[in-house]
């Protein structure tokens, strides 16, 4: 499966960061593609290309607040997980929402 995600938090610093880290190391046991992009205090870094979201099975949108761009999105198989979720059970994550 492959899978764009966007994380981002109100502050933008730690937890964005965090969240994006967390995706991408627990991604391979669940025999996932990932590209993460974040949105945080130094703005939007590792963006999903059109080519990225177009060749994407699902799109996790980790976040507690309005993303940027959300357009992109519209018409993807897209999930809304809270921030805390990944942080707190990022196998749960996967399990719940990357099958």
């Amino acid at each position: 499966m492959k899978i764009v995600a966007v994380t981002a938090c109100p502050t933008g610093i730690a937890h964005t960061y965090m969240a994006a880290d967390a995706l991408v190391k627990a991604a391979p046991k669940f025999n996932v593609q990932i590209k993460v992009e974040t949105q945080g205090a130094m703005g939007i870094e590792n963006p999903l290309t059109p080519h990225d979201i177009a060749q994407a099975d699902k799109v996790l949108i980790v976040s507690d607040i309005n993303i940027e761009q959300a357009a992109r999105f519209e018409g993807m198989n897209t999930v809304h997980i809270p921030i805390e979720d990944v942080l707190l059970n990022v196998d749960k994550v996967f399990l719940v929402h990357c099958r």
